[in-house]
């Protein structure tokens, strides 16, 4: 082989390219679209979170993509070209980009929501009157004990969803569930998702015993040697879901749980969510519920499927990389394969995240995944070699710090430009951290729920300072790191609202107290809150070229607002009326999605 120059650019260009799922590639010139025809969406305001061209009045679309963004007079030299439609419904609202919901679980959101209720706040429904709340741990055991009266069959199992340790003042055992019934199985499964507790009948019934969890990390063990019920954090729950899981992807309700979660979203104006543990439960039952989601007529979100790495690892053991990475030949314009997720740490609503000292206030410290950074980053390690984008589940200091030591090492083992290392959620970091976010080249999708939803009651157990300034996300932005916010939907917050999100990182209010406002220093510009539901969460989720904003060559994605939450007050934002989605060009107004509707 002749060694000329243009052999050896492409011969650098390969070996700096290396990587299955985010290397650079070579690609032949795209073909030019074939427009037949095209719409254009006039608007009193687009808002297009393009900074070259921050507002236009009207958007051309064909072929479900944005063809230009302008003035009706800007868009003639394609208008006059193609037979045109103005479509002039939204004449009097305002157009931003399709809301992203930068982590969210979509699909078992909807599983979790359709589960008996036992959440202390009100759960909103899309169909009307949601779940009212119980205010306290008496009237959770009280309606804990209707649901089990109301099941005829003693033998069937009973799951309720969304018990909250913190505001119901109590973890609850084996003995306290054998007091609804010691004989039916029950199970409580706690708000963010991690946690589960369970009764005799339930251990009974799959034959779980002190043997059988040997070696299992969060399985409760009493004093006496017995299984005290209690399953805590992903090691454990991923065990029990080995004998439960079938019991949660039920075929007869799996279709309208779909429906309720995408309604949900389209009511609150989201088009692109994460979903940020594919595999959690079945890898291949999810498989199939995600393509019925994304390929029906009738839904109106485009899903990124982040995968869940231990249960893929599991199945497929060292290959399970490779299998992740083909996972991308099902891409469609509404299902994007893209990146990997971890655990550093356990959760921050029940208070079990990993705190550096001085930890809690009742002394604890709660848990880490992995013994040491060390052992974290050789768990990525074959997929950081890969080239995946690596999603990090991080909540205490103590998990941030060995999240972020874990990339430090990956780093040093392996440099990679734009590796797009995302530390979800982001719980309780200090000021060094930020910095360190920052010289790793890391982003951020941080959960301000905690903060909005959660703050009042976490102050008690991490003290009001730490309480206060979750997230960091003032800081964050301020050091120029890339940062989206999220709901955790259905963790927290019940349901993705990503202008409620804003809202609440533009005011720093929380729900729970009203007017305290926590670390004012950390509230963001109106601007900078709507770039993290938008363009930055797109980023986060590997998908800024797609959505995110209005710009020529993306999905025709937009939100459809009744007023401008740039101009409207603070604390008035999270109430700016949603009027309508639109998904690659497709208009669905909210009142299309107020009612129960088939899959298909």
């Amino acid at each position: 082989m002749t060694l000329n120059k243009k052999t050896i650019y492409l011969a650098l260009f390969g070996m700096l390219a290396t990587g299955a799922t985010n290397a650079v590639q070579l690609l032949d010139p795209p073909s030019a679209p074939k427009i037949t025809d095209i719409t254009v969406f006039v608007a009193k305001k687009v808002v297009t979170m393009d900074p070259s061209l921050p507002t236009a009045t009207a958007v051309a679309v064909a072929d479900g993509k944005i063809l230009s963004v302008g003035t009706l007079e800007d868009l003639k030299p394609w208008t006059s070209k193609y037979p045109t439609t103005i479509n002039r419904q939204f004449a009097n609202q305002v157009i931003y980009p399709g809301f992203v919901e930068a982590h969210a679980h979509p699909l078992l959101g909807a599983i979790f929501l359709g589960f008996p209720l036992l959440t202390p706040s009100p759960v909103p429904s899309p169909w009307g009157q949601g779940f009212p709340g119980v205010p306290n741990f008496q009237a959770a055991m009280n309606q804990l004990k209707q649901y089990s009266e109301s099941i005829q069959d003693p033998n069937k199992i009973l799951i309720a969803w969304g018990y909250d340790e913190k505001a119901m003042g109590s973890m609850p055992d084996r003995k306290l569930l054998d007091g609804i019934s010691a004989t039916r199985p029950i199970a409580i499964w706690n708000d963010s998702g991690h946690n589960m507790y369970v009764n005799s009948g339930l251990l009974k019934a799959y034959g779980i015993t002190p043997d059988t969890v040997k070696g299992v990390p969060g399985v409760g063990i009493d004093k006496d040697g017995q299984l005290n019920g209690q399953f805590i954090d992903m090691a454990a729950m991923e065990y029990l879901m080995g004998f439960i899981g079938k019991e949660i992807f039920n075929p007869n309700t799996l279709p309208r749980a779909i429906m309720f979660s995408n309604d949900l979203m389209q009511q609150h104006g989201v088009t692109t969510s994460g979903d940020m543990a594919l595999g959690a439960i079945d890898i291949d039952v999810e498989l199939e519920a995600n393509k019925a989601f994304t390929s029906s007529k009738n839904t109106s979100i485009r899903i990124v499927e982040v995968a869940y790495g231990d249960p893929f690892v599991k199945k497929y053991g060292d290959q399970a990389p490779q299998k992740v990475a083909d996972l991308s030949k099902l891409n469609t314009d509404r299902q994007i394969f893209q990146g990997v997720k971890f655990f550093s740490d356990a959760g921050f609503l029940p208070e079990t995240m990993y705190m550096n000292a001085p930890g809690y206030t009742d002394g604890h410290l709660g848990s880490s995944t992995y013994k040491s950074a060390q052992e974290f980053a050789a768990t990525m390690k074959p997929w950081w070699d890969a080239g995946f984008h690596i999603h990090i589940h991080s909540n205490g200091d103590g998990g941030n710090q060995n999240s972020l030591n874990a990339l430090q090492l990956l780093q040093d083992s392996k440099p990679r430009f734009d590796h797009r290392y995302t530390i979800e959620h982001f719980g309780v970091p200090t000021t060094a951290m930020v910095m360190k976010v920052k010289s790793l080249g890391a982003v951020v999708s941080a959960n301000i729920t905690y903060m909005s939803e959660r703050a009042d009651l976490e102050a008690p157990g991490i003290g009001v300072d730490r309480a206060s300034y979750v997230t960091r996300i003032g800081n964050l932005m301020r050091s120029g790191i890339v940062t989206a916010i999220h709901s955790d939907y259905p963790a927290a917050m019940f349901s993705p609202d990503p202008l409620g999100e804003a809202g609440a990182a533009v005011t720093r209010l929380s729900a729970g107290t009203g007017s305290k406002q926590w670390a004012p220093a950390e509230a963001l510009p109106v601007s900078e809150a709507l770039k993290m539901i938008t363009i930055n969460a797109a980023y986060t989720l590997g998908v800024e070229d797609k959505v995110g904003t209005i710009e020529a060559g993306k999905y025709a994605d937009f939100t459809v607002l009744g007023d401008d939450p740039q101009t409207v007050p603070a604390t008035k934002i999270k109430d700016v009326p949603i009027v309508a989605t639109v998904l690659g060009g497709r208009v669905i107004p909210v009142s299309e999605t107020k009612k129960p509707r088939p899959l298909n």
